[in-house]
């Protein structure tokens, strides 16, 4: 058996580049052009170092988790509109001085050649952890089901209801979350926004777009809406909320 050890990017921040080899290869091309992750990744790396954990095994990266902390009521209407605005909201509080009350963990990644091993359930046992260390009342996540870009044409609010035979949900990161304790909010609406121009979504997709319309994208949660004419393409991911404390 492995050696495991959990660690924090403030306790190795050496690790950095292993990390992302190890973990950007399982996220589709189009997610690393978010234009307002890619404008607060680094601020946020350098407020809330804490607040990301590593899973090493032998001393390697296999997965990891990302966090922020923020202020939040606790009631689903006032939850952020997802992944984006969570990372504003975050970055401003902390630049205003406003005490955060609730972890947002925004991504959770295992190394591909490890998922299955449990890794992922692990990394956000470990976030509960940093929640509570933090002196933090609650931990909510806009969670990425891994299994909803098999069907971008269904809305995530009927998605959210999808059960098997046995009452637990159709997706597997989702069941993940549920056995641990999480429970559903509601869906995180335009939780990520790209855009870019066409030539770069052929890139970003490997597909070519011919003529206008929605497309269906590798990797993708919903449609890709592609206008020829103004040379631009964007997408509108919906996230779904889920809190753990």
């Amino acid at each position: 058996m492995p050696e495991r050890e959990i660690i924090t990017t403030s306790d190795r921040p050496d690790l950095d580049e292993q990390s992302q080899a190890a973990l950007l290869p399982v996220w589709p091309e189009f997610i690393f052009h978010d234009q307002v992750s890619s404008d607060l990744i680094g601020r946020v790396a350098e407020c809330f170092p804490s607040c990301d954990i590593r899973i090493l095994e032998d001393g390697e990266v296999v997965a990891g988790s990302w966090g922020v902390p923020l202020r939040w009521d606790g009631t689903p209407e006032t939850l952020p509109a997802g992944y984006d605005e969570a990372l504003i909201s975050a970055v401003t509080g902390y630049e205003q001085g406003i005490a955060p009350d609730t972890l947002c963990v925004l991504a959770v990644a295992v190394r591909a050649d490890r998922q299955g091993a449990g890794l992922g359930a692990q990394a956000l046992v470990a976030m509960r952890s940093v929640t509570t260390t933090a002196g933090l009342q609650r931990m909510i996540s806009p969670v990425r089901p891994v299994l909803k870009s098999r069907y971008p044409l269904i809305r995530m609010a009927n998605y959210a209801r999808w059960t098997r035979a046995d009452g637990t949900h159709v997706d597997p990161w989702i069941r993940t979350h549920q056995r641990l304790g999480g429970v559903i909010l509601r869906p995180a609406e335009r939780s990520m926004v790209v855009t870019g121009t066409v030539a770069e979504w052929e890139e970003w997709a490997g597909l070519a777009f011919p003529e206008s319309g929605r497309y269906v994208v590798p990797g993708a949660l919903d449609l890709v809406e592609i206008d020829r004419d103004r040379d631009v393409g964007a997408y509108a991911e919906t996230n779904l909320w889920m809190r753990h404390l």
